[in-house]
């Protein structure tokens, strides 16, 4: 079968980029061979979505260490990318009795144990055993992906069209980090209109936001984002070489004067960039909370710590989605046409497919990049 791989075999880490399409073998069900293939499904994949954390890893900024121990430690030499993806079930194992051949489905990617301390408490999505689809467990960049079936769900495509059900994972991301505080009625700030912030601009509308402003450097998120609804785009500079931890003061003034001098009720931080954990603290007003999403690693500087306690804010760190809760809750919002939002996700996030979504027969690591660089959100097609 088809697949986009980083293979160690073709390449260091650090002297090479992108995905290499190649022919990999078809994931099977063997029982004889491993027992534990009674609990799993294998998915025929129709759509899989380029996620941040993709791009990361096609410019090898991202899961360096994840994806070379995760490789050293298994019998091949590659991994299969992708952890956003929507099929049809072409197999189970014997074990698996609520999930049959030809049910369309998507993926929880975080891959949990279900066994530890935080999986036995109903805290999955912080497994301490867990794998992720895509960086240390094969994903669905190829045409055929074999999951347990603990990480599989169902979804009903006469309800929701395959191309917005291959976005459940991420949009998955945006209601987890919404469902952090009450929403309604509430001013809510998203540093960074990347997919998922886009996402977040329609589930925090969906939630009964008051009001929503977006604050992103690319004017063509920004554009895409004002289509989508949201109230106020502004637009962010280069962080300052001299201070680069620092926060834009034009840009948390203009969130003040918004606000009528009292700052968001929540502030979403969805970038990951230290200057943006340090806009969320002089935009948000006392008492308010700050949600912590974007991810990089390292230190981060907090430009006045004293800020931060005496202001009272409360800090909320999210990461992936809880299972099923955050599903439920997902399902629920894209199925319900009334908010708009699945319609928006497909005809102005997605363009309605076009120059969105690429035929994994047309993928060259050239024209793959145009598309990542042209769109804020691609899918391949299987």
């Amino acid at each position: 079968m088809q697949a986009l791989v980083f293979d160690t075999r073709h390449g260091a880490w650090e002297t090479t980029r992108g995905f290499e399409k190649r022919e990999v073998p078809e994931p099977v069900i063997d029982e004889k061979q491993n027992p534990a293939d009674a609990d799993a499904v294998v998915i025929k994949v129709s759509y899989a979505g380029v996620c941040g954390s993709d791009r990361g890893i096609w410019t090898r900024t991202a899961f360096r260490d994840a994806i070379l121990a995760s490789v050293a430690a298994g019998d091949k030499t590659y991994r299969i990318l992708g952890h956003e993806f929507f099929g049809e079930v072409a197999d189970t194992g014997s074990r698996v009795s609520d999930i049959r051949v030809g049910d369309m489905a998507t993926c929880e990617s975080h891959v949990v144990c279900t066994a530890c301390y935080q999986c036995q408490r109903g805290e999955q999505h912080v497994c301490t055993n867990e794998k992720i689809l895509g960086i240390s467990h094969d994903g669905g960049f190829a045409e055929y992906v074999k999951v347990p079936r603990h990480i599989v769900w169902v979804t009903d495509t006469a309800k929701i069209r395959p191309e917005v059900a291959a976005m459940q994972e991420p949009f998955g991301n945006a209601v987890h980090a919404a469902s952090k505080v009450d929403l309604s009625g509430k001013n809510v700030a998203i540093f960074g209109l990347g997919p998922i912030g886009m996402f977040l601009t329609l589930v925090a509308r969906g939630m009964g936001a008051a009001s929503i402003i977006g604050v992103e450097p690319n004017p063509v998120a920004g554009e895409m984002a004002r289509e989508l609804g949201i109230d106020y785009v502004i637009p962010l500079r280069p962080a300052a070489k001299e201070r680069p931890y620092a926060h834009d003061a034009a840009v948390t003034d203009e969130i003040m004067s918004i606000t009528k001098g009292v700052g968001a009720d929540v502030s979403f931080e969805m970038a990951g960039f230290n200057s943006s954990v340090n806009n969320c603290l002089f935009a948000t007003r006392r008492g308010g909370d700050v949600i912590l999403f974007g991810i990089k690693h390292g230190d981060f500087v907090l430009e006045d710590y004293n800020r931060l306690i005496v202001r009272g804010f409360t800090l909320h760190a999210v990461i992936g989605r809880q299972l099923w809760r955050t599903w439920e809750t997902t399902r629920r919002l894209l199925q319900d046409p009334s908010n708009t939002i699945q319609e928006k996700m497909w005809n102005v996030i997605l363009r309605q497919g076009q120059g969105t979504v690429m035929p994994i027969t047309d993928y060259t690591p050239e024209a793959f990049e145009k598309k990542m660089t042209e769109h804020p959100k691609i899918l391949l097609q299987f």
